[in-house]
C-alpha cells in the first residue's frame, strides 16, 4: 500500500471517531441533527479555548470527558466468563 493511502486511511479513521464522539455526547439527537447548531457549539468552544479562559475550560472539559470514557468502559467490560480470548 502506498503512503498516502496509507496516511489517507489514518485521517479517515480519525474523523470517525471524532464523529462517533459528537454522537456518543448526545449532542446529533438533542440538537435533532441540527448541523448548524452543532457546527456553532463548536466554533463557540474554539472562541472559548482561543481566549484568556482556555485553561478554565479545559479543566471541567477534560474531568467530564474522563469521568464518562471510564464509565463506558466499565459498562461495556465483559463478564470474566465471556473474555474475548474465548471467543471462536
Amino acid at each position: 500500500m502506498r503512503d498516502w493511502q496509507v496516511e489517507r486511511r489514518k485521517r479517515t479513521r480519525h474523523l470517525i471517531e471524532l464523529g462517533g464522539l459528537v454522537v456518543k455526547s448526545g449532542v446529533v439527537e438533542l440538537t435533532g441533527d441540527d448541523r448548524a447548531v452543532i457546527y456553532g457549539a463548536l466554533l463557540w468552544m474554539a472562541d472559548k479555548l482561543r481566549s484568556g479562559e482556555r485553561e478554565k475550560a479545559l479543566a471541567p472539559w477534560a474531568e467530564k470527558g474522563k469521568e464518562a470514557l471510564a464509565r463506558e468502559r466499565v459498562s461495556t467490560r465483559l463478564p470474566a466468563s465471556q473474555d474475548r480470548h474465548d471467543w471462536a
